[in-house]
């Protein structure tokens, strides 16, 4: 079997982005759909910790050293945990059905194992330097 390894050259070639962009659409979506009132509310903290694990995976992609790499990488695992308590509350207020919480949840789990990858990765790097 000759199985072609792509290179990763950009941040968005990253697995966790690619999963961390495809919750960021949700949430967008779905947030469209909360009461007006929550606009400055939870509609926004829950976009703005979205954005910020993806914003978080791209600025570590682009440093150099694993010690920032590693920094930013905790960031977003920080800021996923963020988005994480906001969906449960999202759905325990009732702006969120038990199905679209459960499918957000999910995707908010695969991003979460793949950065806490990306961070044990970076974690070797840093202590082999």
């Amino acid at each position: 079997m000759n199985k072609e390894i792509k290179k990763i050259q950009r941040f968005t070639d990253l697995l966790v982005w690619q999963e961390g962009h495809k919750l960021v659409l949700m949430i967008y979506k779905e947030t469209k759909n909360f009461p007006s009132e929550e606009k400055y509310g939870l509609t926004d903290q829950m976009r703005r910790a979205v954005v910020s694990f993806t914003s978080n995976i791209a600025e570590g992609f682009s440093r150099r050293s694993s010690k920032e790499k590693h920094y930013f990488y905790s960031n977003a695992k920080g800021s996923m945990t963020e988005l994480q308590n906001q969906l449960l509350i999202a759905k325990d207020v009732g702006y969120l059905s038990k199905e679209y919480f459960d499918e957000c949840a999910e995707q908010s789990i695969i991003a979460n194992k793949l950065l806490t990858g990306l961070l044990q990765a970076t974690r070797q790097k840093r202590y082999e330097s």
